[in-house]
Order: structure tokens, then sequence, then C-alpha cells
């Protein structure tokens, strides 16, 4: 990547996950227009979250630092973010970057505003059931045209892929038969006990009545991706049109992934499971080699850092993230044996991860049930089904062991009262407490 000025257009797709791209290796074809970025630039393969859900994950991106630090660890909790925390917009509109954000969360966050000139906020017209990717693309591309000659940082938050799944008929390419068939198994059945079922009544009242197949409902899901794509084809064609597609950085990453009803969660992204925390990571730009698929672990808070040394501009010593720069122009990776990620909102945990196995330690008891500390072995098992902390107690109490040391270390390091997910309450799943509380209708 040259040293010049470039643009930066920075995609984030919310709920998208990894492994239901083309890119990442997934058989049906929901993604061409972004599998097309993928082929003219880099793919990182090994790409977390280090925070989830959505406002840990954002702030994570903007701040570079990870959530322990920036103290947003919850989504819509009461935190605020941490007094003099480096913020990515404002670096770059400081650097006379021309800052644009089409994305909903200065609604919810007053720190979200920071650094942009223009933000665009349309939800509250075409909240759930008609915030698509058309709607963003209605109001970014004319703003694209009319502000292409100057160096400018372009921030989208496509939501197609969130909840509800009901992605246009020509987006729903992807389940064949009856949903509701009697004769298939009923995967559906455990959310008919859920407290996710009251929130999504509208949303299931408009899906085939006695539906009984979860993967139709994973192939809804898929629908929207295969629409995502569709705003996400349609904005990288007005780059095209506009003369800087050569001269723009463009990033796509998702801020977290999706669960669908595996380990008891139903469509929705709480859990540690790799399902929600590994996230796409797509760059495509000046001096960027088309084709690279880049291996070795990577986060959000190194995006900011990224962008931050693509702009030609210092990298704040506050930023805990490494710029991937040099591993977009074929230097190594950054050498990191393990990462680690955590969830305050719908249930307080930490994970560690390295290459092999993967180990989530709870807080506190979850609404799933699950054990307090759980292990996988991600190469026998990848899609993380088979705990085995009971029958691997040595391989379980080192990693416990290592992922406590490093929260002792950043408690310290952050002059904190505590750990934060210990200390913390989870924020969307009070509804659930106090519905549980009540008495299960």
């Amino acid at each position: 990547m040259n040293t010049s000025r470039p643009n930066i257009l920075f995609i984030v797709v919310d709920c998208l996950r990894a492994d239901h791209l083309g890119c990442y290796g997934y058989p049906r074809p929901t993604s061409p227009n972004i599998d097309a970025l993928a082929a003219q630039g880099a793919v990182f393969e090994d790409f977390f979250a280090a925070g989830v859900p959505t406002q840990p994950s954002f702030t994570t991106m903007y701040t570079g630092q990870r959530p322990l630090t920036h103290g947003i660890v919850s989504h819509k909790s009461d935190d605020l973010l941490a007094p003099g925390s480096p913020w990515l917009p404002s670096l770059l509109r400081k650097s006379r970057y021309t800052t644009a954000s089409f994305c909903c969360l200065a609604r919810y966050q007053q720190w979200f505003v920071h650094g942009f000139e223009f933000l665009v906020d349309s939800t509250t017209r075409y909240h759930d059931f008609g915030y698509t990717c058309e709607t963003i693309n209605n109001r970014a591309i004319p703003w694209l045209r009319a502000h292409a000659d100057e160096p400018f940082f372009m921030v989208l938050h496509y939501w197609d892929p969130h909840t509800p799944y009901l992605p246009p008929e020509k987006h729903r390419l992807f389940y064949e038969g009856d949903p509701a068939d009697p004769s298939l198994p009923d995967t559906l059945a455990p959310l008919k006990d859920q407290y996710f079922r009251i929130m999504w009544s509208k949303w299931f009242e408009k899906l085939p009545a006695g539906m009984r197949d979860a993967e139709y409902v994973v192939s809804l899901y898929d629908g929207e991706v295969h629409h995502a794509d569709d705003g996400v084809g349609a904005l990288l064609h007005a780059l095209d049109e506009s003369g800087h597609a050569d001269d723009t950085v463009v990033m796509l990453v998702s801020d977290h992934g999706e669960l669908f009803y595996r380990h008891d969660i139903f469509f929705d992204h709480h859990g540690l499971y790799d399902g929600n925390i590994h996230c796409p990571l797509i760059v495509r730009g000046p001096g960027v080699a088309a084709g690279q698929r880049i291996a070795g672990f990577a986060q959000h808070p190194d995006l900011a850092p990224t962008l931050l040394d693509a702009a030609g501009e210092p990298i704040p010593e506050a930023m805990e993230g490494a710029s991937l720069l040099p591993a977009l122009g074929g230097q190594e990776m950054p050498s990191r044996e393990f990462i680690t990620t955590s969830e305050c909102t719908w249930q307080k945990k930490w994970a560690i991860r390295t290459n092999s196995e993967k180990l989530i330690l709870s807080r506190q008891p979850d609404f799933h049930g699950m054990p307090r500390v759980e292990l996988y072995d991600l190469k026998a098992d990848p899609h993380e089904l088979d705990n085995i902390a009971a029958s691997q107690p040595e391989r379980t109490r080192s990693l416990e062991s290592r992922l406590e040391a490093w929260i002792s270390d950043e408690v310290r390091r952050n002059r904190l009262p505590g750990d934060p997910i210990m200390l913390g309450d989870i924020t969307l799943g009070r509804a659930w407490a106090d519905w549980i509380a009540q008495g299960r209708p």
C-alpha cells in the first residue's frame, strides 16, 4: 500500500458470520459481490471480535482498544466511554478527512457522534422491517458522488442479516420444501419455552405457521446476507463510477456473527462460540496485492491502527491494537499465541482461544444452563459441540489460569476495581431474568 492519503470506505455488516460467505468457504452462493471484493484484495482468515455485541464491538473498532480498557463491555449499558480514549473518526477529521457515518449508533450512545461531520440515521423512520441496504445506499451513494473528490472517511453500517430475517423474495434462494412438514424433526421446539419466542412474535407471524425446521430460518439469514451483498455491490459500483476506486481503501468487516439453534441460542448474537465471534475482515486498496489469504490472529482493536497507518497518520500510544498494514504488504502478521473475548449483555462470560482450543468461563449461571467452564478441541470439534472440560482437567486448568492471569494483568494496568464482567450487570438479559422470576408462561 502506498503512503499517500487514500480515501477510506469502511463497511460494517451487522451480524455477518465469516463462515456464511463464499470467500470463507461457504457452499451457498450468498456473497458474489463480497467474494469479488475479496478476490481483489486480502482476506484475513482468523479475525475475531474482542467483545460482543454491537456497541462494545464498534467502540473497540473506533478506539483501537479492548473493551476492558475503553470501558464498554455491554450493549445499551449506562457505562460511559473512558475519558481520553483515542477515537478514529476524530483523528481522521483532525487530519482533514471529510468524515461521514451512515449508522444508527449515535442515537443510542453519545460518543458515536464524535468526529463525524456528516451523520445520517434513518432507523427512526425505517426500523425493524424496513431499514435495508437500499435505504442506506439511497442516502450514502449521493453523498459519495458529492464528496468523492475530497479525502473521505465514510462508514456504512448495514443491518440486513440482523433479526428479523425477512429478505425480499428475490433473495429467498436457499431452501426447498415445506418447513412445516410434520415429518421433519422439530428443531424449533426448544424455542417455544424461551423468552425469545415473546421477543420475536411479530417476526414469526410473518413466517410459515407451524414451522419445525430451524434450517429454514437459517436460509432466511442467508437470504439477508445475499441482500446485504447486493447493497455492497451497488456501493462499490458507485465508487467505481466516481473514478476513485483505485485510491480508496475498502475495509469490510462485521461487528460480530450470529448463532442459530445450537447451544440453546436461537437466532441471536450472544455467546462466545466461533459462530458469533469469528468475523470477516476483507481489505482492498492501493498497494494491496489481489488474492491474499492472511492467517494469524487479528481482532477489532487492530482496525483503527491499520486505517491510521494507511492514512499516513501516527498511531496513538493508547491504542492497543497493531497495524495490519505490514501484513497487507506481504510481511508477517503480529505474533499472538491466543486471543480473548468477552460478553456482558445476555450473559457474563470470558473466552480464551488458541489455534487449537477454546475455553469459555462464565462469571454467573446463564439462562441456557451451560456449565461454568467449557473447553472445546477446535481441531476435532470445530462446531464446539463436545465440552471436554470434565474429561481434560489439566488442559482446562491451564487455559483457565492463563485467562485469569491475563484479566488480572489488564485490570491492574487499567487501574480498575476488578474484572468489569464480574462486577457489571447484564443489560439486555435483565428482561429475560425478570421473565424467569415472574414464572415462564
